[in-house]
């Protein structure tokens, strides 16, 4: 039996807790520091199976007022995909009217993950 420890600060809230977690053979056996469940999670995640979203901004064409919108992925991606994903939005444009939540890229990288508007133009 293989036993490895990894020490992290949890992301999940402004309290930064310092997590220690233990993994036996590969597999989660217990996360300790953590104040709230939340850790326990942020955790075990982090380490089995790390992911983060995505955030930036793309052209956008035909708005009168706004020549770059923000976007970000719509849920989180595998942190593997992060230069993936920046490199297929390096050549979207967004076209006006856009609004918070619209879809500007389906399907990014492959992830089964869309990039949406978090701001209207």
């Amino acid at each position: 039996m293989a036993t490895e420890i990894r020490e992290l600060i949890c992301i999940n809230c402004p309290l930064g807790c310092p997590l220690t977690v233990t993994l036996e053979d590969g597999e989660v056996t217990s996360v300790s520091g953590n104040t709230c469940p939340r850790g326990d999670a942020y955790g075990r995640k982090e380490v089995t199976n790390p992911r983060r979203t995505v955030t930036t901004t793309v052209p956008v064409d035909g708005s009168a007022t706004e020549h770059m919108v923000s976007v970000k992925t719509a849920t989180d991606i595998p942190k593997g995909k992060i230069f993936d994903v920046v490199s297929e939005l390096a050549g979207v444009r967004a076209k006006a009217p856009i609004a918070i939540g619209d879809v500007v890229l389906a399907n990014v990288a492959g992830t089964g993950v869309d990039v949406i508007a978090t701001k209207s133009a």
